[in-house]
């Protein structure tokens, strides 16, 4: 029951990120931060705070410290979590709502529970390979509705998503095989503090120059704190208790949450469209994830 309970408190935490992005960033018509700013240095603020975090609580100490064996999982999770997931859907919010992100977004928890299942040895039955498929036809389909007013059939947003969802899934694999040995906390804070010599010079060298929105910097705190930093606090934790294929599922409600968030921040409108393949994507993936994951041989 703890680990579902920090998977919810996870999972609401990172349901915001994709509205209080758009406010940072803004919009193609009306821009804010860069999103390279917004990456770099949302990773950033949160690099300090999890230094100030683990010098106050005695973790910096080296008997304290991760493991020789530990780093390279840190820094792959860095990779996926602190920088690409960061970047990519910063980028794609500048030109698509926070709700089509969302829905796209969406087939993350299968994504998770693939990566889970192949590190962990597992071998998922022939039905799961079939709602994967299914799962990723709907969402393609969803790109082409939404966009069929555009020239190009697929936004090149689309695809800066789909990245996303490759590195969010990786990030939260491997950053969950190190916490079960360093714990949620101390996982995040040293793939945030590991990351520091590059996201500080960055962010500075990309501070913004001009007048940007009280609400962009409310959104840039948001993520900076909470997205970057407090979310992952309950995630991992959860992932390292409940283990990730099984805790994966519980991202099923991240899309519905996000989309209920962007509604009265954003004041976007939701359509029928989005709801339904919201609503299907999330279905199919939950049968996914019924389907059996056996232990390879």
């Amino acid at each position: 029951m703890k680990a579902y309970l920090l998977g919810v408190l996870g999972v609401v935490i990172f349901a915001m990120t994709f509205p209080m992005t758009r406010l940072a960033v803004g919009t193609a018509l009306a821009p804010q931060l860069s999103p390279w700013f917004s990456a770099f240095g949302r990773a950033a603020v949160a690099g300090l705070l999890s230094l100030a975090y683990l010098a106050l609580t005695s973790q910096l100490k080296a008997q304290n410290r991760p493991k020789q064996g530990d780093w390279l999982l840190l820094a792959i999770t860095a990779a996926g979590v602190v920088f690409g997931f960061p970047l990519l859907t910063a980028w794609a919010l500048r030109y698509v709502e926070a709700i089509h992100a969302a829905v796209l977004i969406g087939f993350l928890p299968l994504a998770t529970a693939l990566l889970g299942a192949w590190m962990a040895r597992q071998r998922p039955s022939i039905g799961f390979w079939v709602c994967t498929t299914i799962g990723s036809a709907l969402v393609a389909i969803y790109a082409l509705i939404h966009n069929s007013n555009s020239a190009l059939l697929f936004h090149p947003a689309d695809a800066l998503l789909a990245l996303a969802v490759l590195c969010a899934a990786i990030g939260y694999a491997y950053g969950a095989v190190v916490s079960a040995r360093l714990g949620g906390q101390q996982v995040i804070c040293w793939a945030l503090i590991i990351s520091l010599p590059i996201t500080i010079p960055v962010s500075l060298y990309l501070l913004p120059p001009g007048t940007i929105t009280v609400s962009a910097w409310l959104g840039f705190g948001y993520i900076s704190i909470f997205s970057m930093w407090l979310g992952f606090f309950a995630w991992y934790r959860a992932l390292a208790l409940g283990g990730t294929v099984r805790m994966s599922q519980i991202q099923l409600l991240q899309p519905l949450f996000s989309i209920a968030f962007a509604v009265p921040i954003l004041g976007e409108r939701l359509d029928l469209v989005t709801v339904v393949f919201a609503l299907a994507i999330i279905a199919i993936v939950f049968i996914g994830k019924k389907m059996p994951v056996r232990s390879a041989l």
